[in-house]
């Protein structure tokens, strides 16, 4: 599924963190936040940041030298909305297609796909927008290798997420007896920490207990919207993601064990919530410097938009197709901003990602958001074929945050030394969403768009880089952090200090300026 991006709503105790697919507790930053604005492209020693140093790279590194190369940059992903104010020109075109006459005119097996195409779609343009998890489409079928660890699975996540029900609902009760003690004591409608600063002693202990059970969840950001959304999500995963008599599948019409069953799908790269493919794109290439909403990371780069992965598990089969597509079709740099903890059809992606190392076209996947050490927790797809090799042009990214002390890894962040190669800006990211605007979310999903742009900005200028080459300096350039930090945890345990560079291959954090310094001498 796409990563949840992580915001703190404090809903109860018993439930802190939210974990929301795609944005759907997102902040809205129309007002585009200075705060947190672009800070992944900052320094840590000019902007006391821990950003990719991408300002840097442009202003002391580039300003007198010309690209040489338009990067393409397959974004593998649940939708990228292609008119978004601040993506425009940064949409890969496939010149060989002509837009709407119904023709494979390229003779790829994809009519009209004029900017990427979408797997999980019919060609009618209806489009999967809901699916079930993996382990749940394993449950249903009732046998094979898998089944016992997906019955498992299915059934602790019926368990966890009917008691998050619960929760929502014992929160929403106290939380609006809070806002209507207040209301009804002094006349004070709350809706945020503003309001909350009127309410005084002098109303009396059960206001001042009202004010102190909101004061928290405002703090942390909380909002009724907010609660809304994690609501709704809830009920998409009771009642969709968990639920074994949905069958979306049926709408597409192929039968997705067969890798040759290929003629599915249609060329709307959008499809029904493109909120997260779009961040995702936006952190890449947003135009710079064009006085709208953020700056992407890489100037001559275009975004290949392939669409496989819905609300729920996308299936290897189309992860496998999506790959090939990108690869076959001129991607330099492919994206993976998505994960799940089974894959069936492994062997389907297996193939496509050794095509992918054969034609030297650089993989890059966010680590996932469990806190999990993924040296020991399988978690798909992986850099590890079937029979234990490594692919070689493959990495996994890490989150990190902005602060250079105990919280520089991201609580929320999986790690290991052996399969996490680095870490990347992760947390607090503002970045495009859906509809010309704009919002504010932490995820590895974010993570591995950062390298991803600053990958494709060294290969603009250094073209006959292999992937090895570009992975070789992505890791060895990274900003090494030399002293402890708090081991990334979600298990509500108290977290234990490590060594940075106990948390990946490198040791550091992606940073444009020294990987196009690097990448000079490799010259």
């Amino acid at each position: 599924m796409l990563f949840p991006h992580l915001k703190k709503s404090l809903l109860a105790s018993s439930l802190v963190c939210c974990l929301i697919p795609g944005f759907s507790q997102e902040r809205s930053v129309d007002k585009l936040d200075a705060k947190y604005l672009n800070w992944q492209n900052h320094d840590p020693a000019t902007d006391r940041e821990l950003g990719a140093s991408v300002n840097k790279a442009y202003r002391e590194l580039l300003a007198n030298k010309t690209p040489k190369k338009v990067v393409v940059v397959a974004v593998i992903d649940g939708g990228v909305d292609i008119d978004h104010e601040d993506l425009q020109g940064k949409i890969w075109v496939n010149e060989d297609e002509i837009p709407g006459n119904n023709i494979d005119d390229d003779n790829n097996g994809y009519i009209d796909d004029v900017h990427g195409w979408n797997f999980i779609g019919n060609k009618n343009g209806e489009n999967v927008h809901y699916e079930n998890y993996e382990f749940t489409r394993i449950f249903k079928t009732g046998s094979g290798p898998f089944y016992e660890r997906a019955k498992k699975l299915q059934e602790e996540a019926i368990v966890k997420h009917t008691k998050e029900k619960e929760s929502i609902a014992r929160f929403e009760t106290l939380y609006f007896e809070a806002k209507a003690t207040i209301k009804t004591k002094t006349g004070i409608e709350v809706n945020s920490l503003k309001d909350l600063d009127r309410v005084m002693p002098e109303y009396g202990e059960p206001v001042m207990r009202a004010k102190r059970f909101l004061l928290p969840r405002y703090e942390q950001g909380f909002s009724e919207k907010g609660l809304e959304d994690y609501k709704r999500y809830n009920k998409s995963v009771l009642e969709k993601y968990l639920n074994p008599d949905l069958n979306a599948r049926a709408l597409v019409g192929d039968d997705p064990t067969d890798i040759n069953d290929v003629a599915y799908g249609n060329p709307d790269v959008k499809g029904p919530r493109a909120d997260h493919g779009t961040s995702v794109a936006g952190i890449i290439a947003a135009v710079r410097n064009n006085n709208l909403g953020i700056d992407g990371i890489a100037t001559e780069v275009r975004i290949m938009c392939l669409r496989s992965t819905p609300e729920g598990d996308e299936r290897d089969k189309d992860v496998a197709l999506a790959i090939r597509y990108a690869v076959n079709n001129g991607a330099d740099i492919i994206n993976m901003s998505f994960g799940k903890p089974l894959s069936p059809q492994k062997k389907f992606v297996d193939d496509a990602v050794k095509l992918a190392e054969e034609k030297d076209v650089l993989l890059i996947h966010g680590a996932g958001n469990d806190g999990n050490n993924i040296d020991n927790v399988e978690s798909y797809p992986s850099d590890r074929y079937l029979n234990g090799v490594e692919a070689t042009t493959w990495i996994n990214i890490g989150a990190s945050s902005s602060a250079d002390g105990e919280a520089t890894a991201a609580d929320f962040s999986n790690y290991g030394k052996k399969h996490v190669d680095l870490f990347a800006p992760g947390v607090h990211i503002i970045s495009t969403d859906t509809s010309s605007h704009y919002s504010m979310n932490d995820g590895t999903s974010l993570s591995a768009p950062v390298v991803a742009g600053v990958a494709a900005l060294v290969l603009s200028y250094y073209p006959d880089l292999t992937s090895k080459q570009l992975i070789q300096v992505l890791l060895e350039s990274s900003y090494k952090i030399n002293h402890k930090v708090l081991q990334p945890n979600k298990s509500g345990a108290k977290p234990k200090k490590v060594k940075f560079n106990t948390l990946s291959k490198s040791g550091g954090i992606v940073n444009a300026y020294e990987a196009l310094q690097q990448a000079e001498g490799l010259k």
